[in-house]
């Protein structure tokens, strides 16, 4: 005894398709774990310009010396605070460039947004860091004793707002990922499968006449 079998409607939905071997995400291979340790290197490395663009750009403070003890020249000078607004825009323009290069960058994957990452951290800390060794001492009283009573010197760079530091990868990746979501090719529309292109059609109206069936042939 056999059973039988309902015939499909045209306006039923397609069949799943098994799904192909390439279909799901691609792999993540040495050469994207490669990639992403290269961006980190190289993204890292441009701290140094971000130290050395922080020294030549930020405003100095002052302070002079009356024998016995260091005051500041101007007690009133905003200069500190304009010192940490020059490394934060400095770190968002770097933040935006290394961005940009990265996605340019185009196949790497999830290892290149790490390394992207990882990279724009580090280098905020070595241009923090290189910015302090390449600045005006720290040694306030060898710095007041060579400047001469009376006469002002440059004090140490300072970063006080911390937060700064984050100004670099934080932009980096939300740059990158904005960037992605924009200019990142869509994936096609399935291709519907062969016999069913009905269901893409809209239903038949009611009021249309019924077709006249062919009569048989002799």
């Amino acid at each position: 005894m056999t059973e039988a079998v309902t015939p499909q409607s045209p306006l039923d939905p397609p069949p799943l398709q098994p799904e192909k071997p390439g279909a799901a995400a691609r792999a993540i291979t040495p050469e994207d774990i490669r990639d992403g340790a290269l961006v980190a290197l190289l993204v890292g490395a441009a701290g140094l310009l971000l130290g050395l663009l922080w020294v030549w750009l930020a405003p100095r403070v002052q302070y002079v010396s009356n024998g016995e003890a260091v005051f500041l020249r101007s007690p009133e000078s905003e200069a500190r605070i304009a010192s940490d607004g020059t490394f934060f825009l400095l770190a968002l323009g770097l933040g935006v460039l290394s961005a940009v290069g990265t996605f340019l960058r185009r196949a790497g994957g999830v290892p290149l947004v790490i390394g992207l990452a990882v990279g724009s951290v580090f280098g905020a800390l070595v241009g923090w860091r290189f910015g302090l060794w390449l600045g005006p001492s720290s040694d306030l009283v060898a710095a007041a004793k060579k400047a001469g009573e009376g006469v002002s010197f440059d004090a140490p760079l300072e970063l006080l707002a911390h937060g700064a530091l984050l100004a670099w990868p934080m932009t980096a990746v939300l740059v990158h990922l904005g960037m992605t979501a924009l200019w990142t090719p869509r994936d096609p529309d399935p291709v519907p499968v062969a016999g069913w292109s009905g269901y893409y059609q809209a239903p038949p109206s009611a009021g249309a006449a019924p077709a006249t069936p062919e009569p048989p042939r002799a």
